[in-house]
């Protein structure tokens, strides 16, 4: 690395952690740890939305996507204006009326202690995703410029993106992502006019080349259900861009922290529509490195991997100076962490519900921060499994819509339905997780039969037997359908259970009872 690229990278995480980390006199209660004081202006918290929902998945894995394939990404984003609409319209005024930090408290209120539960642990197994994916990510950038390992790097990156939630708590993270949302745009900005001047013959190239081979095609306009169409894409694109946008907690936290009503859905709508653009800039970033490397295939080493080959040209072809720029715009990708998060719901879902309802507000402070810190080491170990990944992007879309265990379904069946009880949404939210396991696990029927039968004692022959009974049962199709299953699974049996006598309220569902929670 070029000593230039070292002070404005260095320069750049001393000056963001340590702005972070100024905020912790301001948030040195547990309500204004969780909710920054509820005053922040619209603008600050949608930087801050648009910064989150960035991060260096899409920074790194949409080139990475397009140099491989194509445009599919951008239908996801396509889906965004009407999951933003869908929140404004319900979601936010919702949720700032209750009054609430935690976005499942009142599904105690609707169904019951069980359904908070349930949202609380799909959404924590869901950040322990993501945020491994974000530093697998950014190591993979940070490796060819800094000659450390990739583990040293998750190390070191997940103590970073640890710190400052710990001290700054949510008006720490919030301002600190307004920054990055910033400085990640120009990252942005500056690599598309270098990819794209980066060819012998300017931008007329690209797309005669790309154009040619197909490059800009948003995929297949088909009906199978196996591949990922534009259809399948933007189905599974609106089920995650509602469940984002109207029931994640790293949204509905700052939905709470907003001054008023107005200035929170500002911040929907400016981090909803802000990522489309974007989106766009950081598939032709990897569409130009395609034209490029076929220009210049002496340039790039063989073998390399689509996820690899940013880096690779961040690293190889870059001018001081713009080099550390664009990889202090890949850490203000990976470093909103939603750590803070994390922290509300085990103090508002966990530690105060069942183990000390009425903990002191030192204790609750403990439980914050160690929250903080027990997420972090985890979400720092699961980015270490991912090391290998053929397609962070593709590894992080199939474990959203696993992990998110159709928690969308049980929020759309408390509004829609107001007659289904408790026991119609716990028997519906079984059968749509195992839907999701089933659709997740039944296409490696063959795969785990053959380890099994490798083996060679009893059991695993036995269990290799029933694998390839099932196997001609398997789910066959794409792996994206899986959270548009388990929704609606959801939605249907609880809807039609909600008319039968044991799973029917008395009467319509129209206001939550108080708990001590």
């Amino acid at each position: 690395m070029h000593a230039i690229d070292a002070i404005v990278l260095v320069g750049y995480l001393f000056v963001i952690v340590g702005w972070g980390c100024l905020f912790a006199r301001s948030s040195a209660t547990s309500e204004k740890f969780m909710s920054a004081g509820r005053g922040l202006p619209g603008w600050v918290v949608g930087l801050s939305i648009f910064g989150s929902y960035v991060s260096s998945i899409s920074f790194l894995a949409n080139p990475g996507k397009a140099y491989r394939d194509n445009w599919g990404p951008l239908v996801f984003a396509l889906s965004l204006p009407l999951a933003a609409w869908a929140a404004t319209r319900w979601y936010v005024p919702f949720f700032r009326q209750s009054g609430e930090v935690s976005a499942y408290q009142h599904l105690e209120h609707r169904f019951g202690a069980w359904a908070r539960t349930y949202g609380v642990v799909c959404y924590l197994l869901t950040q322990l995703a993501r945020l491994g994916s974000i530093l697998y990510l950014l190591a993979l950038a940070l490796q060819p410029l800094v000659g450390l390992d990739l583990k040293t790097i998750i190390l070191i990156s997940g103590f970073v993106v640890t710190i400052y939630p710990f001290f700054g708590g949510s008006e720490g993270v919030i301002w600190t992502g307004a920054v990055q949302a910033i400085v990640l745009v120009a990252g942005v900005v500056v690599c598309v006019v270098i990819t794209i001047l980066g060819l012998p013959e300017g931008p007329g190239q690209l797309f005669e080349m790309a154009g040619a081979a197909n490059k800009f095609s948003l995929g297949s306009f088909g009906t199978s259900l196996s591949e990922p169409t534009v259809w399948v894409v933007f189905v599974y694109g609106l089920a995650i861009n509602l469940q984002n946008f109207g029931i994640d907690q790293s949204y509905v936290q700052r939905y709470i922290s907003a001054q008023n009503d107005r200035a929170a859905n500002l911040s929907v709508w400016m981090g909803a529509i802000s990522y489309i653009p974007l989106s766009a800039a950081l598939l032709l970033i990897g569409t130009a490195l395609w034209a490029f490397y076929q220009v210049h295939p002496h340039l790039l080493p063989g073998g390399m991997q689509g996820d690899d080959v940013f880096p690779h040209f961040i690293s190889t072809q870059l001018p001081p100076g713009i080099t550390g720029l664009v990889l202090a715009a890949i850490c203000s990708a990976a470093m909103d962490s939603n750590l803070n998060c994390c922290a509300t719901l085990y103090l508002c879902d966990i530690h105060r519900r069942y183990f000390r309802p009425q903990a002191s507000e030192t204790e609750s402070m403990w439980a914050l921060r160690l929250a903080v810190l027990i997420m972090g080491a985890l979400s720092t170990w699961a980015a270490l499994l991912m090391i290998g990944a053929k397609s962070a992007l593709d590894v992080w879309w199939a474990l959203a819509g696993i992990l998110g265990g159709g928690i969308l379904g049980l929020f759309l069946l408390g509004i829609i339905f107001r007659r289904a009880n408790g026991l119609a949404a716990g028997l519906s939210t079984v059968l749509g997780v195992m839907v999701i396991l089933w659709m997740t696990w039944s296409p490696k029927c063959q795969e785990f039969a053959e380890l099994f039968q490798r083996r060679g004692d009893a059991v695993s022959q036995a269990l290799a037997r029933v694998l390839e009974v099932v196997n001609p049962y398997r789910y066959q199709g794409h792996s994206f359908l899986i959270p548009v299953a388990g929704t609606l699974m959801i939605l249907v049996v609880g809807g039609a259970l909600s008319c039968c006598g044991p799973f029917r309220r008395n009467t319509p569902y129209t206001t939550r009872q108080p708990v001590n929670a």
